[in-house]
């Protein structure tokens, strides 16, 4: 089973200028293929007098479902060269489009391929790469008096605790990568003296800092 993976947050946008025709790069996290065939859609109308609208898109968390799209332009020439562009990037679960405004002179096929090319790394240059990773997410609550030294603990494991709770007791979510999880349970265990009550209150695909 797939354990991380890459993708964005959101979307990204740039733009590429070759012989003065105009290629309008934007590429969004997604999914599903509903999804980005919506956006494509969306980039049709928004760009409604525009020549092309090509697209590519990796989805699922091991990357397996694929499509690209040439939209009218030479077999080769768009779709194939941004869907590489994704996989360079190491990325899933994410769509490029880039739309492309004719400015009147043949590119030829080289050409072309250039233009979707940088396009697509414009787009992905300006979105943020995250990590989503198979975690487990705890709620530990511990008495205020662990407080401190919990929270030294956290920073020291690079985990930032969220959704804290304060009444009599301080309650927490910690989000961590599934493979230390238990280890992670045991430790906070030995350092509250067996005080801290740990439930395991969610568990599935959560960002985390990429290194």
């Amino acid at each position: 089973m797939v354990q991380s993976y890459l993708t964005i947050r959101g979307s990204g946008a740039g733009e590429y200028i070759e012989k003065r025709s105009r290629f309008i790069g934007e590429v969004h996290h997604v999914e599903s293929e509903e999804e980005a065939a919506a956006l494509l859609q969306a980039a049709r109308r928004k760009y409604y007098d525009a020549r092309h609208h090509c697209s590519a898109w990796i989805l699922g968390d091991d990357g397996s479902s694929r499509k690209a799209s040439d939209d009218g332009e030479p077999q080769g020439t768009a779709g194939v060269p941004m869907l590489k562009v994704l996989d360079g990037a190491g990325c899933t679960n994410i769509a490029v489009i880039v739309t492309r405004y004719f400015g009147g002179t043949l590119l030829g096929t080289g050409g072309l391929v250039r233009a979707y090319t940088q396009a697509a790394k414009e787009a992905l240059a300006d979105a943020e790469l995250v990590r989503m990773c198979l975690c487990t997410v705890y709620e530990v609550t511990v008495e205020y008096s662990q407080l401190d030294r919990l929270l030294y603990f956290l920073r020291q494991k690079d985990l930032e605790p969220a959704g804290q709770t304060y009444t009599d007791k301080v309650s927490m979510e910690i989000t961590v990568p599934q493979e230390n999880a238990q280890a992670l349970a045991q430790e906070i265990t030995a350092l509250t003296g067996g005080q801290a009550l740990i439930g395991q209150k969610d568990q599935g695909f959560f960002p985390v800092p990429v290194i």
